[in-house]
């Protein structure tokens, strides 16, 4: 085990709360700006949540949900999240939910449904912004690097595509064989136009991309810098979380014959929402070999399964 996994890694079942088989809020030493919460939830199957002073993102994983939210000022609203079969089925619909709000998520579909609720502290707006349901059709879908560093980003809750207060989000799925997060890259530093603050967190899902192997596999890599060391490198599985409170964060490895996707949830102490990052200078210099390279071919039409 490297040095550090025992503080920032969190195997699938080993942080839970209230019902949920993966939790991570600031219960967590060290933890201050975002929450993950995932539930599995049968048939007929509900969570409850009250926000307090953070935001929340819906975000089915299998299958779909019904949503429903009082907000602060007691309107009341709706949305049902038609879902998808799996993370690697495509985009899905999900739902903001502002601060302040009671929040329910009920399984009223007729199978097994696992819904991850995303989560930041919204201090930055004198007014939360308004619930909203965004369609899977209206999530941009990026694909990002060339080659073997070639992934597939969905893009659902990022500054210029959802409306929020702090939390940034997005989902990104990397065909067997390949490595995203890369290069090593960094945002925990407030410098402007150049870098954000904000913690992050990694939630993974791995499958045998030929259908075959018992005990899919990827691997996550986070290192600090000298004045803030940090030693991190896992082994992850479907369910487990790697926290990165600082430093450089990647590669995210998935190796030969196994599918990797991972959930990120972001957000900061600095007074705008943004995402701005800085990569590792030792690496840097990999982004410009994409352009002599083709997008992976598994990705040539924006989608994956």
């Amino acid at each position: 085990m490297t040095g550090d996994n025992g503080r920032w890694v969190r195997p699938y079942g080993s942080a839970t709360e209230d019902g949920f088989p993966v939790s991570i809020t600031d219960a967590v030493p060290g933890w201050r700006h975002t929450t993950l919460r995932v539930a599995e939830l049968d048939p007929g199957g509900r969570v409850e949540l009250d926000l307090g002073d953070s935001e929340a993102v819906v975000v089915p994983l299998r299958g779909g949900c019904a949503v429903t939210a009082a907000d602060s000022a007691g309107r009341h609203h709706e949305a049902r999240l038609a879902g998808r079969p799996d993370v690697f089925a495509g985009p899905t619909d999900v739902a903001y939910v502002p601060r302040g709000s009671r929040l329910t998520v009920c399984n009223d579909g007729s199978a097994p449904a696992r819904v991850a609720l995303c989560g930041a502290r919204a201090r930055k707006r004198a007014s939360p912004p308004p619930f909203r349901q965004l369609a899977a059709a209206e999530v941009p879908v990026e694909l990002r690097g060339a080659g073997t560093a070639s992934r597939l980003v969905r893009n659902f809750g990022v500054p210029d595509v959802l409306e929020a207060d702090s939390i940034i989000a997005c989902e990104v799925v990397t065909p067997a064989g390949n490595w995203s997060s890369y290069p090593p890259h960094k945002h925990d530093e407030e410098r402007a136009g150049a870098e954000t603050a904000l913690e992050e967190i990694y939630y993974f899902e791995v499958r045998a991309a030929e259908g075959g192997g018992t005990d899919p596999v990827a691997y996550q890599r986070v290192y600090g810098t000298p004045e803030r060391p940090l030693d991190v490198l896992a082994e992850v599985r479907t369910g487990d979380v790697v926290l990165v409170p600082h430093g450089w964060h990647g590669p995210a490895m998935a190796p030969p014959g196994y599918d990797l996707y991972y959930l990120n949830v972001m957000a900061g102490p600095g007074a705008t929402r943004a995402w701005l990052i800085c990569d590792d200078p030792a690496h840097a210099w990999v982004r410009g070999t994409w352009d002599q390279q083709a997008v992976d071919p598994r990705l040539s039409n924006g989608g994956y399964r």
